[in-house]
């Protein structure tokens, strides 16, 4: 397991839902859910500023089938933005049911959807970051795909 902090991101429509790990890579933690379009660039510049990732881990909305959605473009052009900001590296990686998980992890805490849609996003990132932190765990190697900055979008 490659030590350092790491950033977990679930890319949404109208949020964006931020996630964090220890040093040593064992726990995600849920960290902030950003408006959208609401200074991405000051948002995401701060965030890497304050916590010093290694990489950032994008979740890559799949099909059951393992096809695009109509999310997968958004959320691929949202992680090559991020390699634009001359930060860590980025990593694309399958987030297939990480919303519907977290979703229904707050309800059974007793919270409904309605009042719970921010933080929805960040448990969504909670759950993309801790998958991709188990599988580098257990495989030895990095969950994903890493994006490269030139990548056209």
């Amino acid at each position: 397991m490659r030590p350092g902090v790491r950033l977990g991101v679930d890319v949404g429509r109208a949020r964006v839902g931020v996630a964090v790990c220890d040093r040593d890579g064992l726990l995600a933690t849920p960290v902030v859910s950003h408006p959208r379009g609401k200074d991405d660039e000051g948002a995401f510049r701060g965030l890497i500023e304050e916590y010093s990732p290694v990489e950032i881990v994008v979740g890559l909305p799949l099909s059951l089938a393992g096809t695009d959605t109509p999310s997968t473009a958004d959320a691929r052009e949202f992680a090559h933005w991020l390699t634009t900001l001359g930060g860590p590296p980025v990593r694309l990686v399958d987030e297939r049911m990480s919303t519907v998980s977290a979703q229904r992890g707050l309800h059974q805490a007793g919270r409904n959807t309605r009042t719970s849609r921010a933080v929805i996003d960040q448990a969504a990132a909670v759950i993309i970051l801790q998958n991709a932190l188990d599988f580098e765990r257990s495989a030895g190697r990095p969950a994903g795909t890493a994006v490269a900055p030139d990548e056209g979008l």
